[in-house]
């Protein structure tokens, strides 16, 4: 997929004023292609919260640009992608 069309999505979804650009670009492309997310962007993400998360997917995956992906798979990575970046910065936080 071309960074352009990336770029539009992210913009759609008004990402970049929510997270820093450069970190809306990790999680994309965990979820939406093949790569990783950062710890500071998974900090960023986590903090943003499970709604956006789901939302940010659901709406990637209902722009005709994405009609190619399956859902399922998505929904598979989105998932994985979240509970990484959980564990992640469960593992960071201080212990009570």
């Amino acid at each position: 997929m071309a960074t352009k069309e990336i770029d539009q999505i992210i913009k759609e979804n008004h990402c970049e004023t929510k997270m820093g650009l450069p970190c809306v670009l990790e999680a994309f492309t965990s979820i939406f292609e093949t790569g990783s997310i950062s710890n500071k962007c998974c900090g960023e993400h986590v903090g943003l919260g499970k709604v956006f998360h789901s939302a940010l997917v659901k709406r990637t995956l209902e722009n005709p640009l994405f009609k190619h992906l399956s859902p399922a798979t998505i929904i598979a990575k989105s998932i994985h992608t979240w509970n990484n970046c959980l564990a992640l910065i469960d593992s960071l936080s201080p212990s009570a």
